[in-house]
């Protein structure tokens, strides 16, 4: 990693924050840190209509500046469920629609803990029927595949919304992108069954501490933090998901349990692609490009929105596989220097081994 950006995490991970008193304050602090590109960008503003909840969802829309291509994202942003807007993300958001040239829809749902779960999952379930209906009643303008994206609790988001449109028997999404998800629901480095919560839990940043903050702030009910709805690796049943592209970084406390939701969706027969960001922290989404990490991602991001996924170990699971070819040819190129990886086999069988001691002791 950088040293400036180890130093600069190292300083932030030692700020005494207790997200339970102090959420408003960060809330505050990226309000007037975050950068106006409205003049830069095409941008307007939308509102869905929630039947169940009464109330307006704030939709903002991102236009491409780069040539347009088919398809469209949309976006729940990170922030452990508490912090984070579609003010704050507006810069993420923008660049998001310019490297991958798609319109970009980015939800501003309710956040914890004045409106603890499942309010900000349901703003995103009602966003993503209404967004879909558009989509389909367009479909001659809009054209190409329509696809959940999301970052940290917005993952966590996304991967519950696509189980949700299955268990309700509604239409999925074409495709979804978990950037480091939030997937469990224990964050202690005591308990937890992750390594990475204890590895990378102090000094990068987004803390174990913080992370279970967040949570206890998004669902004060102990109880209910066990639900798939909250910690979609504890869903008995995770087949029938749209074709997954999961991005985890090695300095990350939430790491593990991203590899393992998409090993497990390897596992229940789905389309499932990953790759972890060699020397990122958490949230490195939203930080300045200086390491190539941002730019390493949305190569991987298009090659699987346009279905360009030509390595045959990049794939985790689903029933078809790459020509021999094509395996051949991918053998025979020259491998650059590395800023990315997918997960070796032992790294595979460890978190298949974790899974299956994580549901029997909950059971």
């Amino acid at each position: 990693m950088n040293p400036l950006i180890r130093f600069f995490l190292k300083l932030v991970s030692r700020l005494k924050i207790n997200m339970k008193k102090d959420y408003k304050k960060v809330r505050n602090i990226q309000q007037v840190m975050t950068p106006d590109v409205s003049d830069r960008y095409t941008i307007f503003d939308h509102k869905a209509y929630s039947l169940e909840g009464g109330h307006n969802i704030p939709i903002r829309v991102f236009l491409p500046n780069t040539p347009r291509k088919p398809g469209a994202l949309l976006f729940f942003h990170g922030g452990g469920w508490v912090i984070g807007d579609i003010e704050s993300y507006t810069p993420t958001c923008a660049r998001m629609a310019d490297l991958t040239g798609q319109i970009v829809f980015s939800v501003d749902y309710r956040l914890a803990p004045e409106y603890p779960f499942p309010a900000g999952l349901n703003d995103c379930y009602d966003a993503c029927e209404y967004l879909m209906e558009y989509h389909k009643k367009n479909h001659n303008e809009m054209g190409g595949e329509f696809t959940l994206i999301g970052d940290s609790a917005g993952a966590n988001l996304a991967a519950v919304v696509s189980l949700r449109l299955r268990d309700r028997g509604k239409e999925l999404v074409d495709k979804q992108i978990l950037i480091y998800p939030a997937t469990y629901w224990d964050h202690n480095t005591e308990s937890s069954p992750f390594d990475s919560i204890r590895i990378n839990g102090k000094d990068y940043g987004l803390t174990s501490k913080r992370v279970q903050e967040y949570i206890e702030l998004y669902v004060p009910n102990p109880e209910e933090r066990k639900s798939p709805e909250v910690a979609p690796l504890m869903a008995n049943d995770l087949s029938q998901q749209p074709k997954t592209l999961v991005i985890s970084t090695e300095h990350d406390p939430l790491r593990d349990e991203g590899e393992a939701y998409a090993y497990a969706l390897a596992k229940a027969d789905n389309e499932v692609y990953m790759r972890r960001i060699i020397g990122a922290p958490h949230g490195f989404l939203t930080f300045p490009d200086v390491t190539g990490a941002i730019e390493e991602s949305y190569k991987i991001i298009n090659r699987f929105l346009y279905d360009l996924n030509d390595e045959p170990d990049q794939r985790l699971g689903g029933s078809n596989s790459k020509p021999k070819s094509k395996r051949i040819f991918n053998l025979l190129r020259r491998v650059p220097e590395e800023k990315s990886r997918v997960l070796s086999l032992a790294e595979k069988e460890k978190l298949g081994n974790i899974i299956a001691l994580m549901r029997e002791n909950n059971e």
